[in-house]
């Protein structure tokens, strides 16, 4: 680990938001694409030779235009106003489409024609890709931008062709019909009604996208309290933690095993060495002693100082507890005496682990006020487990582990107990400060 590391710092809830976010545009692209896609194969039966070949000469534009979007949205340079830009750029190609004549085709129509066509459908198809942005105010500009370009296209269209918008006088059925006959008429009532509904629409779109990004950064909270508990505890433990309400509100009392570990010296070590080297070497020990902790499905119940605990079997109990911290206290025992020659060349390579552990009866459970609860295992199990791992300095060993964890081992997976066994030795009872009755051990000289 390097000095500027973070011992496994969790990415915030907005960052992984913009994680998503980015997904979410290449998504959108790819949506383009099957959109432009049924749009060429429709128009390939819909126009004429060669007309539907300019046509796809347009649909490559929209292709340029979306991949120009999604390369802006990665590159470092980008500006929160590119996006609206490209949103912007795109409903103006939409419209010219829409709107200026086809060149290609082999046959002249008078311009006005084109709306009788139905094409401005088509904004809709538009408008829908930007939902899978999660940006509302984005819907809201893409649909503001189509409408603006739509009323700016009628209005060219009106005067550039010699349109006719006037209407007959009311009751006159015969002039109507000769209005709506004649191909240069547009009727005005009905682009405002376009463009009205256009607007709507997209209110209502960004409406349910608000709804839906609300939603989205709600999971990706949960995700990243579950990914915060998870450093603390097992797997299982975390989707229990996330699934039940007030889960340790009521204190609960079984079996488990407590595990206390601490470097011997370690604040007359970090005395004569500065502030970065202490906080890299006590990284670099809390995170293997960890990662043997959650690989052996313990809980990390709390660092202390230069030290922790950790439990086996809290909040829920399970048929491996004993075995597991039994492996585990071992294991650590292995993995600092390989992090410490690692180091030997170096007055980190001095250092020493103490380890403690028992098993028996806890009571687990929140403790603290309704403002500040804090998860607890308490009892006499946790007294002995500390008190085991400092009697390490008395008798001059690396692990002491009680029998009664031992016993307990054996009874859950006598296999493993006996690899460990082979071990630790066999030790008289010790006598703990605070104690009448004396302690049968094992240590790890």
């Amino acid at each position: 680990m390097t000095e500027n590391q973070d011992f496994d710092a969790p990415s915030s809830t907005e960052l992984s938001f913009e994680v998503e976010e980015l997904a979410a545009r290449k998504t959108a692209f790819k949506g383009r694409l099957f959109a432009l896609a049924a749009i060429a194969v429709l128009t390939t039966f819909l126009s004429p030779w060669p007309g539907f070949l300019y046509i796809y000469f347009l649909l490559l534009l929209f292709v340029a235009l979306g991949y120009g979007s999604y390369l802006a949205a990665k590159a470092s340079w980008k500006k929160p106003w590119h996006i609206y830009a490209f949103v912007t750029a795109d409903f103006i190609l939409l419209t010219f489409t829409l709107l200026y004549p086809n060149p290609l085709i082999p046959f002249d129509y008078p311009a006005p024609l084109v709306f009788r066509f139905g094409t401005f459908i088509y904004h809709f198809v538009l408008l829908a890709g930007l939902a899978y942005l999660y940006k509302p105010r984005l819907v809201l500009w893409g649909g503001i931008s189509a409408a603006l370009s739509w009323l700016v296209g009628v209005v060219w269209m009106m005067y550039a062709s010699n349109a006719v918008v006037a209407e007959p006088a009311a009751g006159d059925l015969t002039a109507l019909m000769q209005t709506l006959s004649n191909p240069l008429y547009v009727d005005m009532g009905i682009r405002m009604q376009e463009v009205i509904v256009l607007l709507i629409t997209a209110g209502l779109l960004a409406l349910a996208v608000q709804r839906t990004r609300s939603i989205a950064l709600r999971q990706a909270a949960l995700a990243s309290e579950r990914t915060n508990l998870a450093r603390y505890f097992p797997r299982k433990t975390v989707d229990m933690l996330a699934t039940r309400t007030n889960a340790l509100s009521r204190p609960r009392e079984h079996n488990a095993a407590v595990l206390f570990a601490d470097i011997i010296s370690f604040t007359a070590w970090a005395e004569t060495r500065s502030p970065r080297e202490t906080i890299v070497v006590l990284r670099e020990v809390h995170q293997l002693l960890a990662e043997t902790i959650f690989k052996h499905d313990g809980t990390l119940d709390k660092f202390i100082g230069d030290g922790l605990m950790a439990t086996f079997g809290t909040p829920e109990p399970s048929r491996r507890d004993a075995i597991n911290a039994l492996s585990a206290a071992v294991e650590m025992v292995a993995a600092f005496e390989a992090w410490r020659q690692a180091r030997k060349d170096t007055d980190a390579g001095e250092l020493k682990l103490a380890i403690g552990v028992h098993y028996g009866p806890v009571i687990i459970g929140d403790i603290g006020v309704n403002r500040r609860l804090e998860f607890a295992v308490l009892g006499d199990t946790v007294n002995v487990a500390s008190r085991l791992e400092k009697a390490n300095r008395e008798i001059n060993c690396r692990c002491i582990v009680s029998t009664d964890l031992v016993e307990a081992a054996r009874f859950e997976s006598p296999e493993e107990t006996s690899t460990a066994i082979e071990i630790l030795q066999s030790h008289g009872p010790l006598t703990l400060r605070g104690r009448r009755r004396a302690t049968p051990i094992f240590i790890l000289p």
